[in-house]
């Protein structure tokens, strides 16, 4: 099964790399709109200083978000979806593999990046190392419930929003401890009980969303 697992993840990373425009597209969407913020806040220091944590941590799931619909998409649209569907294999697990390519694709650069975006908004040091945990745990439950509902709209008309209105009120806890996180640990409270809640959210993710992903893809693909 590992076999089937591994050659999944090595296809959607191929085919990622072979398509990285719409990876730099997600990751410049992520640095524009971080961006415009001073634009429409002001530049006042302790003002972008405050609302740091939340606009990175928005940037991110809009990035997420925007990305979503091709998760599935193309595999869709060639047959092989159907393949892997009929295989022997159990659909979690290449679902799974799925998930991990698009979070390697597109999460991971955010985190990459997320750093210089925080110095740009003057986020204090203290915050950058929690900033940086937050996301790795968190952007990890976005793809997983994006991919439920990315699965869900498979095929739709107008699907693109409709995924929109599924799994934004899903995301909105992840972005709550994810931004508490950080403004906890500026505050001097601990971001431990955050970082906390968004692991167990990941193990709880991790369990029910590959499992759940895989009937909806049986459900989009009759």
């Amino acid at each position: 099964m590992l076999n089937t697992f591994f050659a999944v993840l090595r296809r959607d990373l191929l085919l990622a790399w072979r398509g990285r425009a719409d990876v730099l597209v997600t990751l410049a969407f992520f640095i524009i709109v971080v961006c415009l913020f001073p634009f429409g806040v002001g530049a006042e220091p302790n003002l972008l200083r405050a609302i740091a944590p939340g606009v990175l941590w928005v940037a991110a799931l809009l990035a997420c978000l925007l990305s979503l619909h091709r998760l599935f998409a193309q595999d869709y649209a060639d047959g092989t979806l159907e393949q892997l569907l009929l295989s022997r294999e159990p659909a979690a697990l290449w679902v799974m593999a799925k998930v991990l390519a698009f979070w390697i694709s597109t999460g991971l650069p955010v985190i990459a990046i997320a750093p210089a975006m925080a110095l740009l908004l003057d986020l204090e040091q203290g915050g950058l190392t929690v900033l940086i945990l937050s996301l790795a745990l968190g952007t990890p439950i976005l793809g997983l419930l994006g991919a439920v509902g990315a699965a869900l709209t498979l095929g739709l008309r107008g699907g693109g929003m409709l995924l929109a209105l599924l799994v934004l009120p899903l995301f909105v806890p992840v972005l709550i401890f994810g931004a508490g996180a950080v403004e906890a640990e500026l505050s001097g409270s601990g971001a431990v009980a955050h970082l906390l809640l968004l692991g167990g959210g990941l193990a709880g993710a991790l369990a029910l969303a590959p499992v759940a992903c895989a009937a909806a893809l049986r459900i989009s693909t009759d």
